[in-house]
């Protein structure tokens, strides 16, 4: 009998997923997907629900993992006014370029078809459902299945299930507050004319989203002299752009990757990450992946900047690269950066620090549930701070946009510290509260607010299959504090501190548990060999830095090993 096997989600994650089942020619098994859209592949970044035609990929074909054909292939496949909606010349397009998103939407769209073929030939029974949502997963113990209820009311039996549901926003005042927007997705809600000024909380690629939208919709671009400049609407005299950001930082331009897919032969094995959580009570030294994972490979590619940097601490790395940002103004290091990035992609020339820091990042990412908990809070508070900002890789062409819209007065940046706050009005619109540079309160009302922080890591409470919760089959994911002082200190001043009856205290971060395959794991630390989630929200606690394709290329294939195995 063949092991059914359901996979929720068709977007991205879901056909990364789909593929490692195809590629493994196996046909003993047959795989479901469910997909609450009328379409596989796009997800929501590559679709309607994320994107216009002004948005566009932060990665080039190059970078992105092998799926059926490279994008340059594809390309010209499709068919002529496709390239002319999307101003693409087929002749002169190569796997350098960045895509419109909603055109790297159809291209993943193109490739799940292309594996389905590939699945009829090699025997690979395949079921789909589309505009199904699931409601809810139930594991029953009683015939060792789970189950899938979906909206129309159907129940479907499983072996196993791989939750790949993706991104998720929260609405919390959105449509009852006006003027309030929880996230700038879809982004067609903010095809509006705003003749005033317009808050935008956070400097991320999702501000520049919602940024490269409200400008269309206030003005327009023009080019002269090999310059772009904005030119606002005759009627929209009062529309600005105010970007309310924790560091005051704009994120790094993009630039080019000597190697596209953030993997290096210099890294740490999985051999010498489990020898050396042997003789550290079983916890991954921070301090041991910066040495190992950073510091050590500019020994050979670059022994002038590993002079510089090899007596320095996390903490003195992070303050040394980011000294010079936060004393520049940040769109005159944009506009440097800018001119860096350039250099870099005509010279097919990295700028390799900020490449391996980029590789740092996807190499901790997955090993960082076995960091201890002092660690991790140093990840969140010191590292992952500057990692956001230099490895957001912004399109050039959205670049100069923003510099166009600051030249035009239209763009600028208020830097905001922790202690900032958002207050609802009664008559719609926000306050935003903070202080200023000279430490004095300041407190302006906008008529318009777009949260852009970003994807937001989602809590165990979160979850959207309550009888996993219900059941007790998902626990929350909690870090261990390496020292017992350590953490009875910590817990004097953070609530996400907890004392277990056995007297350990951990760090609660988001989401939920899982171990080294992405199963499931239960309050009693065992993991269910039938569940396993690779939905980027709900496993950020352990996943810091989840890094898009990448992340889901190297996730699917943990995940298929294991599978396979049992089949």
């Amino acid at each position: 009998m063949k092991k059914r096997i359901a996979i929720v989600g068709g977007g991205p994650s879901g056909m990364f997923m789909y593929k490692r089942f195809v590629d493994a020619a196996s046909q003993d098994v047959a795989i479901s997907i469910f997909e609450r859209k009328s379409y596989l592949g796009a997800g929501m970044p590559y679709s309607a629900e994320g994107s216009n035609y002004e948005h566009i990929t932060n990665v080039s074909g190059n970078e992105i993992p092998e799926i059926v054909t490279p994008i340059s292939e594809w390309i010209k496949t499709i068919p002529q006014e496709t390239l002319y909606l999307f101003k693409i010349n087929k002749d002169k397009f190569n796997d350098y370029r960045v895509l419109p998103r909603l055109l790297f939407g159809q291209y993943l769209a193109a490739q799940f078809d292309m594996l389905f073929e590939i699945a009829e030939k090699n025997g690979l029974e395949t079921h789909v459902h589309l505009q199904t949502d699931v409601i809810d997963i139930v594991h029953k113990t009683s015939d060792n299945k789970v189950w899938i209820e979906t909206s129309n009311a159907e129940l479907h039996k499983f072996d196993s299930v791989i939750i790949c549901s993706g991104h998720n926003w929260p609405k919390t005042y959105e449509g009852k507050v006006p003027g309030y927007f929880d996230s700038p997705y879809p982004p067609s809600k903010l095809a509006i004319k705003l003749n005033h000024p317009v808050a935008i909380k956070g400097s991320s690629l999702t501000a520049i989203d919602a940024i490269r939208t409200l400008a269309r919709q206030n003005g327009s671009f023009s080019e002269k002299n090999g310059l772009l400049h904005f030119n606002p609407a005759d009627d929209m005299g009062d529309f600005k752009i105010v970007m309310h950001s924790r560091s005051g930082l704009l994120p790094a331009v993009r630039f080019h990757l000597e190697d596209t897919h953030l993997q290096n032969d210099s890294l740490l094995t999985p051999e010498e990450i489990n020898a050396h959580r042997l003789e550290n009570d079983g916890f991954l030294s921070l301090d041991y992946l910066f040495e190992k994972d950073f510091k050590r490979i500019f020994l050979e590619k670059d022994p002038k900047f590993y002079d510089y940097i090899k007596h320095m601490s996390i903490e003195d790395f992070v303050h040394a690269m980011l000294e010079l940002r936060e004393h520049l103004d940040p769109f005159l290091l944009l506009k440097a950066e800018y001119k860096e990035a350039e250099k870099s992609i005509k010279r097919k020339e990295s700028v390799y620090w900020k490449e391996m820091l980029a590789v740092l990042s996807f190499a901790m990412n997955y090993p960082a549930k076995y960091l201890s908990a002092e660690d991790m809070i140093r990840l969140q508070k010191v590292l992952m701070p500057l990692i956001s900002i230099v490895i957001a890789f912004v399109p050039q062409a959205s670049c100069r946009e923003m510099l166009a819209l600051h030249e035009a007065g239209i763009l600028e940046i208020i830097p905001v510290g922790s202690d900032s706050s958002i207050e609802i009005q009664q008559k719609g619109g926000i306050n935003y509260t903070y202080k200023d540079e000279h430490g004095k309160e300041q407190s302006t009302y906008y008529k318009t607010f777009i949260d852009c922080v970003g994807q937001p890591h989602l809590s165990y409470e979160d979850f959207p299959f309550k009888s996993l919760i219900t059941d007790k089959v998902i626990s929350p994911a909690m870090i261990k504090f390496k020292s017992a002082s350590e953490g009875m200190t910590a817990m004097s001043t953070n609530n996400s501190v907890i004392k277990s009856d056995a007297g350990n205290y951990y760090l609660k971060v988001s989401g939920i548990t899982i171990n080294d395959h992405f199963q499931v794991v239960d309050a009693y630390g065992a993991f269910n060999d039938q569940i396993y989630i690779m939905a980027v929200p709900y496993i950020g606690g352990y996943n810091p830095d989840y890094s898009g394709l990448d992340f889901c290329e190297a996730a699917s294939g943990k995940i298929v090993e294991v599978i396979v195995q049992q089949s």
